[in-house]
């Protein structure tokens, strides 16, 4: 299983359920990295989406307490564990490595230990946050394997990076 998110400098990931900053550049490598996957998302992600609508040419599977949410187009679970289980499924063939975790802070803080490479766009820039992903940089479970030269949009610079788990 993967993750990926894109975190500021502190590793702050959004605000008021959005993303920090706009980036076209990283959500084209976003939709690159999880088109044709089975992607694992909490209801609050679902409903940043636009439209609160489901990724399309993806497998949307949706993790909500609430049985009464249903949103048309999504595999739901009231469980990470049973995210998986019914994500496992219908990536079939080709299992973990077509499992996308793509948030929010909880439904990453949940995966991670499960997950074995995390794709991060680092921004170079703070913003304020109310939700942060687990700085990887100070994790002994993983290490970084590849970083990407330096992108920048809208006045702001970014590097996408990926981090496996050590062996």
């Amino acid at each position: 299983m993967k993750l990926i998110v894109a975190t500021e400098k502190n590793w702050g990931i959004g605000k008021d359920n959005q993303l920090l900053v706009h980036l076209p550049g990283d959500l084209k490598y976003f939709k690159e990295k999880t088109t044709g996957k089975v992607v694992i998302m909490g209801r609050k992600t679902l409903q940043s989406l636009p439209g609160g609508r489901p990724l399309p040419k993806r497998t949307n599977v949706v993790v909500s307490r609430n049985p009464e949410f249903q949103p048309e187009g999504c595999v739901m679970a009231s469980t990470t564990e049973e995210a998986v289980k019914k994500a496992l499924a219908l990536a079939g063939e080709g299992g973990s490595d077509d499992l996308m975790v793509i948030g929010g802070a909880s439904i990453y803080e949940q995966l991670l230990p499960q997950s074995d490479t995390c794709y991060v766009t680092r921004i170079d820039a703070a913003f304020a946050s109310d939700c942060s992903f687990p700085n990887l940089d100070e994790d002994p479970e993983f290490t970084k394997v590849w970083e990407s030269p330096v992108q920048e949009e809208n006045g702001v610079t970014y590097r996408f990076t990926e981090y496996r788990r050590r062996e």
